[in-house]
């Protein structure tokens, strides 16, 4: 049985250079109460950083004016909007919430930087975008016991109290996605399949995933590693073809699933292709690859796609149409609203149990086994060590679909998912 070792701490990389042209930019907003010290409250309820006697103040270091600007707006403007709501319906443990904007612009320099400024005076980050940022902050957010939710999912991101990665790990989604090549019998025992990944932990991860699903089918694995610059897949497909894969597995960024299906359409590679969640983007089905997309790709997901049918999540969309009306609907809005609920939760827990410090925050986030905002499935964060959820749902693009996608396969469990994760900490 494989055994896997400590990885280096990187993050996912979601959207490529290549769609920089499509990615919509944004402006960021800061707000700090003049002489809203984190003294305790009168209320009673201990204060810390970012807590003051009328408001909360959070922190979201993001990019909106880089390469992943359009998915920086839609998780920012979710934020805002359930923050708006929050305090519409009188706030959090009677103090209103208020969202410190900073844009890194996907410079690392400018983040440390942000972090610095903004550290001292927010309680939690619900947003955090962009590999090397993460890797660069990590250790001075365990440090600063600063309960944060990356948008990232590598496996060397758990076991630390305070960084949470919501939903599965690269590598549970791409046993997810063997599983379903083999179940729906695109692929057969003796079969090979290729893997495209990118170089760092996001793709390493997601091999060990599909080698380790692989090989518990009698599937050979393929590999390719490509950079993050690297846009034009022919070659990969040329390789790829040439040794008769199946079926290919991705592990990159959209402007790379949108090269991999439009060449392996036009020479002949007509194979079904799995993608990891940030393989895709809604702002594809604008381009010439839409059709390729639609016809061989299928996306695994720990989180639904928006145009689902959980009321939860039409809500969502319905609150978010209204008001901003002249923003897409896209998985970004789906992930930004879901960890300011899931945030906003563990701040009311904390706020029952008399604090809002920080560590205190951190405690009640890490007591909740069964949290479930009602936009996808329960997740446990009870267990540091391990993902937040072991269930992925099955997607496929959909240019008519609110959001590009639908749904395939409702929320089931990775199967193999306790043994593979057995085995990695064995």
């Amino acid at each position: 049985m494989k055994t896997t070792h400590p990885r280096p701490r990187t993050t996912r990389v979601t959207l490529a250079a290549a769609l920089a042209a499509v990615l919509l930019a944004g402006t960021g907003c800061s707000s700090k109460a003049d002489g809203d010290g984190p003294a305790d409250g009168a209320d009673g309820v201990k204060a810390g950083p970012g807590i003051g006697e009328k408001s909360i103040r959070l922190g979201a270091l993001t990019d909106l004016t880089g390469p992943y600007a359009t998915l920086g707006k839609s998780i920012v403007q979710a934020q805002q909007m359930w923050a708006d709501e929050t305090n519409a319906a009188g706030g959090i443990c009677g103090r209103k919430v208020e969202i410190v904007v900073k844009d890194h612009g996907y410079d690392v320099q400018k983040a440390v930087t942000a972090y610095a400024d903004i550290a001292p005076d927010v309680v939690a980050l619900p947003q955090v975008i962009g590999s090397p940022v993460v890797a660069a902050l990590i250790d001075d957010i365990e440090r600063d016991g600063l309960l944060t939710f990356p948008q990232a999912w590598a496996a060397s991101l758990l076991g630390r109290d305070p960084v949470q990665v919501l939903g599965t790990t690269y590598d549970l989604d791409m046993i997810a996605a063997v599983d379903f090549l083999t179940r729906t019998k695109k692929v057969a025992e003796g079969d090979s399949i290729g893997h495209v990944y990118f170089e760092g932990d996001y793709g390493a991860n997601a091999l060990e995933g599909s080698e380790w699903a692989a090989e518990r089918a009698g599937i050979k694995v393929i590999g390719q590693k490509i950079k993050a610059t690297d846009t034009d897949l022919t070659a990969q497909v040329s390789a790829l073809r040439k040794a008769g894969v199946k079926a290919v597995l991705i592990s990159a960024g959209p402007a790379q699933t949108a090269s991999l299906a439009g060449v392996a359409a036009s020479r002949g590679l007509r194979v079904p292709i799995v993608s990891s969640a940030p393989g895709y983007a809604p702002q594809l089905m604008k381009t010439p690859a839409a059709a390729a997309l639609e016809a061989m790709v299928h996306v695994v997901s720990a989180a639904p796609a928006v145009s689902s049918d959980l009321p939860g999540v039409k809500r969502m969309v319905a609150s978010y149409g209204k008001k901003y009306p002249d923003s897409p609907v896209d998985s970004g809005v789906l992930s930004g609203y879901n960890a300011a609920q899931l945030l906003g939760a563990d701040l009311e827990k904390a706020c029952e149990k008399g604090s809002l410090a920080r560590e205190d925050v951190v405690k009640a986030h890490r007591s909740r086994k069964n949290a479930d905002t009602g936009l996808g499935t329960p997740q446990d964060f009870t267990d540091v060590d391990a993902p937040a959820s072991r269930s992925t749902y099955v997607l496929k693009p959909d240019r008519k679909a609110v959001g590009g996608m639908v749904g395939v396969e409702e929320a089931h469990r990775v199967p193999g998912a306790d043994e593979y994760l057995a085995a990695r900490t064995s």
